[in-house]
C-alpha cells in the first residue's frame, strides 16, 4: 500500500470532513468543510495570552508577516501577509483555527507556517523535530485573541 503524503491527507481531510490523526505532540481534531469547528483543548482560549503569543518572536511571531493596529506599540509589523485588523469579521472561529493550525490546507501556496503540525517539514533543527510551533492551548489563545480583532 502506498503512503499518503501529509499534504494530500490534509487536503482530503478538508474536502471530506474527517478526523486528522494526531502524531506525537499534537491532539487529533476534526476538519469540517475546511474548518476546525471544535476547540483543540475542549475549552476557550485566553485572548490576553493569545495576544502575548502573537507578539512573541519565539512563538506566534505573527507580526513578522502581519500588521495589527491593536499592537501599534510593537515594532516591525510585516507586510507579507494581510493585515489582521477586522479578521474576526472576515472569518469564523473554526476558519481562524484552521488557518492557525495549518493555513496550507486552505491556501496551498501560502508561506504561513503550520503552527500546529509536528511533521512533514524539511531541514528542521533536531531540537524542534516532532514538535508543533504552538501547543493546543496556545492555538486556542491565539484564536481567542484573533476573535477580538473586529472592524
Amino acid at each position: 500500500m502506498k503512503a499518503i503524503r501529509p499534504g494530500v491527507a490534509a487536503a482530503c481531510a478538508v474536502l471530506l470532513g474527517t478526523a486528522v490523526a494526531a502524531a506525537d505532540g499534537t491532539k487529533s481534531y476534526e476538519v469540517v468543510d475546511g474548518t476546525i469547528p471544535q476547540s483543540l483543548t475542549g475549552k476557550p482560549g485566553d485572548p490576553a495570552a493569545g495576544k502575548r503569543a502573537v507578539v512573541d518572536r519565539k512563538l506566534g511571531n505573527c507580526l513578522a508577516c502581519h500588521a495589527i493596529s491593536d499592537l501599534a506599540d510593537q515594532p516591525f509589523h510585516g507586510e507579507v501577509g494581510p493585515p489582521l485588523d477586522g479578521v474576526a469579521d472576515r472569518w469564523d472561529e473554526g476558519s481562524l483555527r484552521m488557518l492557525v493550525v495549518d493555513a496550507k490546507t486552505i491556501y496551498d501556496g501560502t508561506i504561513m507556517p503550520a503552527f500546529y503540525r509536528d511533521g512533514g517539514f524539511f531541514r528542521v533543527k533536531d531540537t524542534f523535530a516532532g514538535k508543533p510551533i504552538l501547543s493546543a492551548d496556545q492555538v486556542e489563545d491565539v484564536v481567542a485573541y484573533l476573535k477580538t480583532l473586529k472592524e
